[in-house]
């Protein structure tokens, strides 16, 4: 009796555990996004729109461009455009991990850095 479950139930635990998530990159070329982000305990959100060259974001009223060059559907380099700072003079990677109806899940680093962070964003059109 015991067999005749369990031998189904890993089946199916193995057919779930194997399922490859979606990445839809194409969806999330373009667009007008949001993002939140906790920064010092307060949840802040970066609202922006990409096209295939230029992103323009949006954060506590201050308005931000950066050129965009594409390496793949899923990947991309962002680079501030007019930096105030040496800082923000250094290139971002961005690469979208996986997407989920309206939202895509990435991480991103610095160009040339091994630590990454991830974030989430959703598209707003």
């Amino acid at each position: 009796m015991i067999k005749k479950i369990l031998l189904p139930a890993c089946i199916l635990l193995l057919i779930i555990a194997c399922k490859t998530p979606e990445r839809d990159c194409n969806a999330f070329k373009t667009g007008e996004f949001s993002y939140e982000e906790l920064i010092d305990g307060v949840l802040v959100t970066t609202r922006f729109t990409r096209n295939d060259t230029l992103e323009v974001a949006y954060f506590n009223e201050v308005v931000d461009s950066s050129s965009v060059r594409w390496i793949n559907d899923c990947e991309w380099i962002v680079q501030k455009i007019n930096p105030k700072s040496m800082s923000e003079e250094k290139a971002v990677h961005m690469k979208i991990l996986y997407t989920e109806g309206e939202f895509y899940t990435f991480e991103y680093s610095l160009v040339g850095k091994t630590k990454k962070q991830r974030g989430t964003a959703k598209k707003l059109n």
